[in-house]
């Protein structure tokens, strides 16, 4: 009885956010696959085993997995090179196999080494994104593919901005502003928050349609058309709908370059997968961790169930992930209730989905990628200090200009870059005025002193006027490479003789005996370890 009840309280918690993410998630499913120059169906049987499958599977209580915009270029490439959608249904379910193959052997943990101001930089760069390729959707211009992460994905068009005001649409931009009157005045009114089953977006897109149809009866000219409406395969019969699925292509499997496009897909989707659960994991209001070696396998058997009727590969995506946040969802129920409202409303009612104006989408996608994207995230990281805000506002900007694993890649960079640097210099660079300033110079080593901390310590020995006093402390060490020790060893030995400088070890331990046994050194050589 308690289960039943945990299960009935689960459902009414992560309906209202699994309602919102399959708004959000049906045109993105239907652009990514047009994107993709496949057949629109396979976008939403991607979207509906990534719900009702992945989501299953996965631990991960916020992240949404479908067809993603990152793998498009990808997809549409390998589809033209092979000649057949078919043929590259077997692509997909190679991609599958080897997804479970790296969650076995546990290369999900990679995951654990994406820095947080990265993660952060990624999802504002996302949120950008969405804000900026929604307002030509919002506008009622809707020449471009619902689902794309990266501006001018087609390239720059120098007359893009004189088209797009050209290309506004009255009707859309009074739909627009209605529908984002909604959403604000859902999180803002307490007694429209109580509200709980009945979520913003769906009075919003209600709302939208509405609008739309008095437009239309009326005559107005600011009647929508269906251009600017979410447009779903409408089958008239169970033929037509059984007609829409492809199967894959046996032969295939023999065909060398599947396997190599099964093989590229597989490294890509993993690790925009394992970025986005990442950002998932930061989204959660709980801060639950998820096992990130299951989650490829969750993905890996998506996949390979979605090639193996029909659909798109997919993996995890910030967009479908964000909204789900945004909409309070708890578990993971929100992402299969998602996947089954997929399912049920396009076997059912395709034809009132494709009442919905793509304006009313828009202002929900604009509001996610406004939280997602807030000035308050950008002051957080600049109150942090230039080693946090330059990786952050790097992978921000780069992920807007250019794509999400390259911007990832240019943010992990510079943090590695500043990571070496920190390293290099810490507690070894002393400057001459503070050489000069001091009574007795103190040379606290680090843990781990290696090749990149030689420069840092040359000049600092170097700097040491004589008749001065030097304490070398290595009892916080426990690894010095060779090439420093040897330096040290010279310092002391050598030029400390001749300069009068006294110098004091602490913290070293002797591996090589003929050193312990001069009586006349004044170091004591360590190879690897110090006390």
């Amino acid at each position: 009885m308690k289960k039943t009840l945990s299960i009935y309280a689960g459902i009414r918690e992560n309906f209202p956010s699994g309602l919102v993410v399959f708004l959000v998630a049906l045109p993105l499913c239907l652009g990514i696959a047009l994107a993709s120059g496949a057949p629109p169906l396979s976008g939403i049987i991607a979207g509906i085993i990534g719900g009702l499958v992945v989501g299953s599977l996965s631990n991960s209580n916020i992240s949404v997995s479908g067809p993603a915009a990152g793998l498009t270029a990808i997809v549409l490439t390998a589809i033209t090179d092979l000649g057949a959608f078919e043929l590259f249904l077997c692509a997909g379910i190679i991609a599958g196999i080897l997804q479970l193959i790296l969650g076995f052997i546990r290369a999900g943990s990679i995951s654990n080494y994406f820095p947080t101001n990265v993660i952060e930089g990624m999802l504002a760069g996302i949120g950008i994104i969405i804000i900026l390729t929604q307002i030509p959707h919002a506008l009622g211009y809707d020449k471009d593919f619902e689902g794309n992460e990266t501006l001018f994905a087609n390239g720059f068009n120098p007359n893009y901005f004189s088209e797009l005001l050209a290309g506004v649409h009255p009707g859309a931009v009074i739909v627009t502003l209605v529908s984002i009157g909604i959403l604000l005045a859902w999180d803002k009114i307490p007694a429209l928050k109580k509200l709980k089953m009945i979520p913003g977006a769906l009075v919003a897109v209600g709302t939208g349609i509405l609008l739309n149809y008095i437009f239309t009866v009326s005559g107005s000219n600011l009647a929508i058309g269906a251009e600017h409406l979410v447009s779903l395969p409408v089958p008239q019969s169970g033929a037509d709908f059984k007609n829409m699925i492809v199967f894959p292509e046996l032969q295939g499997f023999l065909n060398p370059k599947v396997w190599i496009v099964g093989a590229t897909i597989a490294i890509v989707a993993s690790i925009e997968t394992l970025l986005c659960i990442e950002a998932s994991d930061r989204l959660d209001s709980k801060r639950r961790i998820t096992d990130t070696n299951l989650e490829l396998r969750a993905q890996g058997i998506g996949n390979l169930i979605s090639s193996a009727i029909g659909g798109l590969p997919m993996t995890s995506v910030v967009v479908r992930s964000s909204a789900n946040a945004s909409a309070g969802a708890t578990s993971k129920l929100s992402t299969v209730i998602h996947g089954a409202l997929l399912l049920i409303c396009v076997l059912t009612i395709p034809f009132i989905l494709n009442l919905i104006p793509l304006a009313t989408l828009a202002a929900v996608l604009i509001l996610v990628g406004y939280k997602l994207a807030k000035p308050a995230t950008m002051m957080h990281f600049w109150h942090k200090g230039k080693y946090q805000f330059i990786p952050f506002i790097a992978t921000v900007i780069a992920v807007v200009s250019l794509d999400l694993l390259k911007g990832v890649g240019i943010g992990l960079l510079i943090s590695v870059f500043y990571i070496l640097q920190g390293n290099m210099k810490r507690a070894y660079y002393l400057s001459r005025e503070e050489l000069d300033d001091a009574d007795e110079i103190n040379i606290k080593l680090a843990e781990e002193v290696s090749f990149l901390n030689k420069a840092a310590i040359k000049k600092t020995l170097k700097n040491i006027k004589p008749n001065s006093q030097v304490c070398i402390d290595a009892r916080s060490t426990s690894y010095i490479a060779t090439d420093i020790l040897e330096m040290i060893q010279e310092f002391a030995n050598i030029r400390a003789k001749e300069e009068d400088i006294e110098v004091r070890l602490i913290g070293f331990k002797t591996s090589y005996q003929e050193y312990a046994d001069d009586e006349d050194s004044h170091i004591i050589i360590a190879h690897r370890r110090a006390m």
